[in-house]
């Protein structure tokens, strides 16, 4: 059997977590060494503490420990275009003989063209209209083949990377942190929920179970004496700033007590996690460091972080400079 490191250490963690949450919350050694010692890591440590001490006003039972993450710009990176708009313009380029009308139709033209910026600047339908045509006619385990390979094989063209290898070290810690001390993690993006789900146990350690995502329609089917699903050119659901908490409710059933995230995009799901009772993190990760990443925020056109960056400061919560408080960005190779 393949298992990758990383996935093996998480659920070896996860398995720790489970022996030892309840008497010992937090790990004897650091358990965020990519962090530096600053306001974020000691706020997750002094949080994770207080909601697993048991005997206390604030203790959380384990079955409530919930805790949500966007994906793009938070898990891992997202610029100079997020991940799987590259995978779609990769699959327009791979469909277009048979397509002869996208020569001539937006944004396929100008995708095909390489021209990025002016069918980015054409607006968001065009982009999701790109992403359903490149996406449909296939049953969902071909889809699953496709995204998987592509991800594990194709290189960003700044850092000469795989994008699989492009997640951020210390929100894999995170992640392990958290696990290990009882909680139970979910991805909530605005990112198709299909293909997250092609890397994120393997990236990650979360199982598709728990990836909450935009969707788009499905149709089961008999193929010959076979059932498949096959996937449609139409959105079904788009989980994404207010439709993050609806997501979060529809699938997930219970209020995160600690939510992470990036952009204007996340601002709901962190208010609405904030907005619980009991001890509550609510965290954005801010990217200010144009050396080792990307400095962008609120000019940005992928990832904007501008009305909730101002809340964040008003409500007090966790702001993460990847400058300054991350002393590693991505795993070492």
């Amino acid at each position: 059997m393949n298992i990758s490191r990383r996935l093996v250490r998480s659920l070896v963690m996860t398995l720790l977590g489970g022996l030892s949450f309840i008497a010992l919350p937090a790990a004897a050694q650091d358990p965020l060494p990519s962090w530096n010692d600053t306001g974020p890591k000691k706020a997750i440590i002094a949080f994770v503490a207080r909601v697993t001490k048991p005997g206390t006003p604030d203790f959380v039972p384990v079955n409530q420990r919930i805790a949500t993450f966007d994906n793009d710009g938070t898990l891992w990176a997202e610029q100079p275009v997020y991940f799987q708009f590259e995978f779609a313009i990769d699959r327009i380029k791979l469909l277009s003989a048979g397509h002869p009308e996208w020569k001539t139709q937006e944004p396929f033209a100008s995708l095909m063209e390489g021209d990025i910026p002016r069918a980015l600047a054409r607006g968001e339908q065009d982009v999701v209209d790109a992403i359903s045509a490149t996406h449909a006619g296939m049953t969902t385990e071909a889809f699953d083949r496709i995204a998987r390979d592509w991800i594990r094989t194709k290189r960003d063209a700044r850092f000469k990377r795989t994008y699989i290898s492009l997640v951020y070290q210390p929100m894999i810690e995170l992640l392990d942190y958290l696990r290990a001390n009882g909680f139970k993690t979910f991805i909530v993006s605005g990112g198709g929920a299909e293909f997250i789900r092609a890397f994120a146990e393997e990236a990650y350690g979360i199982p598709p179970d728990q990836v909450v995502g935009s969707s788009g329609r499905l149709k089961y089917q008999m193929r010959g004496d076979v059932p498949e699903l096959l996937k449609l050119p139409a959105v079904d659901f788009i989980n994404d700033k207010d439709g993050k908490v609806v997501g979060i409710q529809k699938f997930i059933g219970r209020r995160p007590i600690a939510a992470f995230g990036n952009s204007d995009g996340d601002q709901q799901m962190l208010e609405w996690t904030a907005a619980g009772k009991g001890p509550r993190l609510a965290l954005l990760v801010h990217h200010t460091d144009a050396t080792r990443e990307w400095a962008y925020d609120r000019d940005s056109r992928i990832g904007t972080l501008d009305k909730a960056l101002d809340m964040a400061v008003e409500k007090k919560w966790t702001v993460v400079s990847m400058k300054d408080d991350w002393n590693a960005i991505f795993p070492k190779q």
